[in-house]
């Protein structure tokens, strides 16, 4: 399997996030692709190249033009104002305010996250839009005829809407290469968000559309990040009522429970008739993921694998969540080895 990756992920290196009320030492860290890139070379699983640039058109498919302006230009505006260590929002517009954007920097920083896990740093921008490009260099090879291919993109980016970053995330890796199968002819995609936090921002992007069916299994978020998105309930809104599938599971649940949940999120894709599938794959479902409450193990992982395989669609790996460091590599090849020996 091809695997796509860009150096330009270490230029984004948060030195801290707001979570269980401290500035905690980043989770989401360079050491993460790494350890996967590792993995991907030792494991031999094919070659490794780095992206094509396809411009900010296919990425402005997806994100508004007034966010993509705010996101690259903050950093500059930050240290003009002379301000010192990340950029974190501290303001958010919540129900009983008013949904307008302010001219201050952190007013707007506000306006365009929803949470404090998504610190804006001097290459943040070039490391989110490098990424945007491994997604859809990976992309392409499967326009072009490719099986599979896997975009090793960090930061991730699920949680990123059209206009919003948050939950580490700054610009939706998955729902970019999404439209850009359609923007090339596919008529239908599938998305399954295997991540232990609910794509939120996928979600979002494709809610009220039929050309993208959407899956997700997650830890339930009436106890879990992103807590407003994520119900089982939620099932799309308009043209898109009937294309989006969530499948909240309880904190604790193991391979048993979470291959149920794919079996029919799998069953979902090939009755919707899918020309391929874009997997947001996020090992974070690991047993020993220092921020999730899943417990599978490594093995599991090649049983993932081969159960995406069965569906028999060309399939892109988008690289998502995962926080056990050292076992990262390990369980996201696992994945990628179960769909090419199935």
């Amino acid at each position: 399997m091809l695997t796509y990756y860009s150096d330009d992920h270490h230029l984004h290196h948060g030195k801290c996030e707001l979570i269980d009320g401290q500035l905690m030492p980043c989770f989401e860290k360079p050491q993460r692709a790494d350890h996967i890139l590792a993995r991907v070379k030792a494991r031999q699983l094919g070659e490794v190249r780095a992206p094509k640039d396809f411009g900010l058109a296919p990425i402005a498919r997806i994100h508004s033009k007034a966010y993509l302006e705010f996101f690259k230009g903050a950093w500059a505006r930050w240290q003009e104002q002379g301000g010192k260590g990340d950029l974190l929002p501290f303001t958010w517009p919540a129900r009983t305010l008013r949904r307008m954007i302010p001219n201050d920097l952190h007013g707007q920083l506000g306006y365009y996250s929803f949470d404090g896990g998504a610190p804006i740093t001097a290459g943040t921008w070039q490391a989110a839009y490098s990424a945007a490009q491994v997604a859809l260099s990976a992309q392409q090879e499967i326009a072009h005829g490719a099986h599979s291919a896997f975009a090793l993109c960090r930061p991730p980016g699920h949680h990123a809407a059209g206009d919003l970053m948050g939950g580490y995330c700054y610009l939706n890796n998955a729902a970019i290469a999404a439209q850009a199968f359609l923007d090339q002819g596919r008529k239908k995609v599938a998305i399954l968000d295997v991540d232990y936090h609910h794509g939120n921002g996928t979600q979002d992007i494709f809610y009220q559309r039929s050309d993208v069916l959407f899956a997700s299994i997650h830890g339930d978020p009436a106890e879990e990040f992103p807590f407003f998105l994520g119900y089982a309930d939620e099932l799309g809104e308009g043209a898109g009522e009937g294309y989006n599938f969530n499948y909240p599971l309880p904190m604790g649940s193991a391979w048993e429970t979470w291959s149920a949940a794919l079996e029919q999120a799998c069953q979902r894709i090939a009755d919707y008739g899918a020309d391929v599938v874009v997997v947001s794959l996020g090992v974070d479902t690991y047993m020993e993921d220092p921020i999730s409450q899943f417990k599978l193990d490594s093995p599991d992982y090649l049983a993932m694998g081969r159960r995406i395989a069965a569906l028999g669609l060309p399939t892109l790996f988008i690289m998502e969540g995962g926080y056990a460091v050292e076992a990262i590599g390990v369980n996201a090849v696992n994945v990628l080895e179960g769909f090419e020996g199935a």
